[in-house]
């Protein structure tokens, strides 16, 4: 439901993080590590509860990520800040169009042809 449950759980938080303070200096190694992790990134961990629609993970944004940082080990990456920012920023349009389901390469002829002649840069189309 598109509605914050944190009142609903309230309890159930508080109990897990009393654990978690009561653990954050245990004998145990990886049972003060994780809970100093949870207590650490408590906001985060927990922001799912307060707003439902958010995804439990960022894996989307990461599997959107990962061929790109592969081209960019592949490459060696750029030599300059210009470079970097550059193929950012290409990354980016090509993959706001794919997912916008338009092809990239005949918006981005459009964007070269139009600013060679010093306009500006047309938008991203909206979704097809």
């Amino acid at each position: 439901p598109p509605v914050d449950l944190t009142p609903r759980f309230r309890d159930r938080l508080d109990a897990f993080r009393r654990l978690c303070e009561e653990h954050r200096d245990s004998a145990h190694e990886k049972t003060r590590a994780l809970a100093r992790e949870f207590l650490y990134d408590w906001e985060a961990v927990w922001i799912v509860v307060a707003h439902p629609y958010l995804p439990f993970t960022n894996n989307e944004a990461e599997r959107a990520l990962r061929h790109w940082v592969i081209a960019r080990l592949i490459s060696q990456g750029t030599r300059t800040e210009q470079g970097t920012r550059a193929f950012a920023l290409l990354a980016s349009v090509i993959d706001t169009c794919r997912r916008r389901h338009i092809l990239p390469w005949p918006y981005l002829a459009k964007v070269v042809a139009e600013r060679r002649k010093g306009n500006a840069a047309p938008l991203l189309p909206a979704a097809a």
